[in-house]
């Protein structure tokens, strides 16, 4: 029988600690760019209005909107994490919309640009993705400044149900995950998928196959994890708004999180628990905390729960 799972006093296999213990306990900080990129469900390819809980401003930072090229983003970027939370380190992380999106060599215009800002100080490059944008040449892309960075690959699952990518207006099917994902089979690219919890049509059971379907896959490194939230400008927030509907309150979510983890393969790094957007965007579940005051929550019921990431882990059996 395999050991029971050893992790930190918060019961998960959490992104900070991975950090710390990578880097050497030197301060690491994510600094987002926006490329400026579309999405083919927005740009008429696959649809237009994209997926309908979706707004890309509701998680891109306003230094990002603001700033004029990808080197003064960094920059300021840079700066500001230096300045508030005493970074050392940096990640650079393309997020808003689909930064896989273009032709490679454009891609690769792109991302150098990025990566030659503050080079000393960046050892990690994040590229956030849809399964239908990923293939092998733009892997290798990718793959090829694996010599220099630690380089992951985001990539949205949303849901593992087709009948709900349909109704979200994903514009791609679970199968395409698959695919993009066995892309990656072997590579050292790391692998973080994300995920939204909560769609009202599907139920607990239907959301913790999540977890098992993740599972099956060595080449996933990360996961985040999300609520799902109702932001201004999006086309969910038109229909709320209209006709509301049930989404999770924070202690319900909490008791998802505790039936989940422990599923969740041990060696899966969790690099969020939740996700949610800033106050001028956010319409519903409004959880009235800071979101620091939430994360506190969560992992104040995993440890009081004894949750343990892996406990029951559906490939392994441990000793009580």
């Amino acid at each position: 029988m395999n050991q029971k799972p050893t992790l930190e006093v918060k019961g998960y296999n959490n992104y900070s600690a991975y950090l710390r213990k990578k880097y050497n306990n030197q301060r690491v900080y994510k600094v987002i760019v926006d490329g400026g990129f579309t999405c083919p469900n927005r740009d008429g390819s696959k649809g237009y209005g994209g997926c309908t809980y979706c707004n890309v401003d509701s998680f891109t930072p306003e230094i990002s909107r603001t700033s004029s090229t990808i080197q003064s983003q960094l920059k300021d970027g840079m700066e500001r994490a230096r300045n508030h939370y005493k970074a050392e380190k940096f990640i650079v992380y393309f997020q808003p919309n689909t930064n896989t999106y273009a032709h490679v060599d454009y891609l690769k215009a792109m991302y150098d640009k990025a990566l030659y800002v503050n080079t000393e100080d960046i050892v990690g490059f994040s590229v956030g993705t849809r399964p239908d944008c990923i293939d092998a040449e733009k892997v290798a892309l990718l793959e090829s400044y694996c010599d220099r960075f630690d380089v992951d690959l985001e990539m949205g699952m949303e849901s593992i149900y087709d009948e709900t990518l349909e109704q979200i207006n994903r514009g791609c099917s679970h199968a395409e995950f698959i695919t993009a994902v066995e892309l990656l089979k072997d590579s050292p690219i790391d692998l973080c998928v994300h995920t939204i919890f909560g769609f009202p049509w599907e139920t607990r059971e239907m959301m913790l196959n999540y977890i098992h379907e993740i599972n099956r896959f060595p080449q996933i490194k990360f996961v985040k994890f999300h609520h799902l939230h109702i932001v201004k400008g999006s086309i969910m927030g038109v229909k709320y708004k209209k006709n509301p509907f049930k989404l999770f309150t924070l202690e319900e979510y909490t008791d998802l999180l505790c039936e989940l983890i422990p599923l969740l393969r041990p060696d899966i790094v969790i690099q969020r628990l939740f996700g949610i957007s800033d106050w001028d965007l956010l319409v519903a579940p409004n959880w009235c905390l800071k979101k620091t005051q939430i994360q506190t929550y969560m992992e104040k019921e995993i440890e009081r729960r004894g949750i343990v990431q892996g406990l029951v882990y559906e490939g392994n059996k441990f000793e009580k």
